[in-house]
């Protein structure tokens, strides 16, 4: 009798209070073993691009987990990058774990491979196929319009179309670093008509160059530019979701590109490093990230907005990964393009 009236307790709680049956919720990412491990180390450094108003909030739910202490230190992509390689050349264990989406461009030494047990959740595309590493979130790359400036029944139809739009001269912008995206362009069009388009589409719309996604998809946001020529998706959601009157409009191709983690192999902390990779790629900080319009690479959390993904059926989607030698090349490309002498 008393099992049974227990029971009907707790099945009214849950009822009741779902915010505090959620919350006490085993963490599937908080392996026991590793835990230990981790907790006996202490502390975990972790390199990211990601932006502090995101990136420390999450970093604060992984501290109040499993009491690991972390420094989190962010730099763009390409510094982070230049640090790690000077710190490994002096053999200097100084960081743990890297969140950027240029982890596979780093030497396969720098980094060392592991299996996390979120690992299994993750789509078959968000993972490298030598574990060195793994996705926490995707890049979609589409042009976005200030909804207040551009009605939508004027946005262009194709890539082709933006060339025909003088009438936006001076008002388009891109950032200085879009290298993935130009390679799908070239990868979709073929290397002359798409240096052909792009050169027809500069001429026509002379685009201002600006540096910083973000700082693009708020100065859409606030009217400074009425379009970007590129952006990623997750941060023109990110300004609507703040109030901001703009929106994607998706043309072929889409580049899409990941938010890697990786571990380094000269971890100071090798095993709270893994702990903190598997948290990231982990349904909970996935979850958190889609606050902030990060679109997940799990099926089992739902983007913010929920049509992110499905906004986008029906156009060529180009993965794109780069490996050591591929953002120097891109990047000449981008500069002969858009900043020529």
């Amino acid at each position: 009798m008393t099992i049974k009236i227990l029971r009907m307790v707790c099945a009214a709680l849950c009822l009741l209070a779902p915010a505090s049956v959620a919350k006490a919720q085993t963490r599937p990412w908080m392996t026991p073993e590793l835990l230990a491990a981790a907790k006996a180390e202490g502390a975990v450094t972790v390199y990211s691009s990601v932006n502090e108003a995101e990136g420390l909030p999450m970093w604060k739910i992984f501290e109040e987990a499993t009491g690991i202490k972390v420094t989190f230190v962010r730099a763009s992509d390409v510094a982070l990058n230049a640090r790690i390689a000077i710190e490994f050349r002096a053999k200097q264990p100084s960081w743990d774990v890297n969140i950027t989406t240029a982890v596979s461009q780093l030497p396969p030494d720098v980094l060392a491979p592991f299996e996390p047990s979120e690992a299994a959740a993750l789509d078959p595309a968000a993972r490298a196929s030598d574990r060195r590493w793994y996705a926490s979130s995707a890049n979609y790359n589409t042009p976005a319009y200030n909804t207040k400036l551009v009605a939508a029944a004027d946005l262009p139809r194709s890539f082709e179309d933006f060339a025909a739009r003088k009438k936006w001269r001076g008002r388009v912008a891109i950032d200085g670093a879009d290298i993935q995206w130009l390679s799908a362009m070239f990868q979709h069009f073929g290397e002359d008509k798409a240096r052909k388009l792009l050169q027809d589409i500069i001429a026509a719309t002379q685009p201002v160059v600006v540096d910083g996604h973000l700082a693009l998809a708020r100065s859409v946001g606030a009217g400074e530019y009425a379009l970007a020529l590129n952006n990623f998706t997750n941060l023109t959601y990110n300004v609507a979701s703040n109030g901001g009157p703009t929106d994607i409009f998706p043309l072929d191709p889409v580049a899409a590109f990941m938010v890697q983690v990786g571990v380094s192999a000269q971890a100071p902390h090798p095993n709270a490093a893994r702990l903190a990779a598997n948290f990231a790629i982990s349904a909970e900080a996935q979850a958190f990230g889609a606050q902030f319009g990060r679109i997940p690479v799990r099926a089992d959390v739902t983007p913010n907005p929920p049509d992110a993904i499905t906004r986008l059926k029906g156009r060529t989607i180009i993965p794109v990964v780069f490996g050591p030698d591929d953002e120097r090349k891109w990047k000449k490309q981008f500069d002969e393009l858009f900043r020529p002498r």
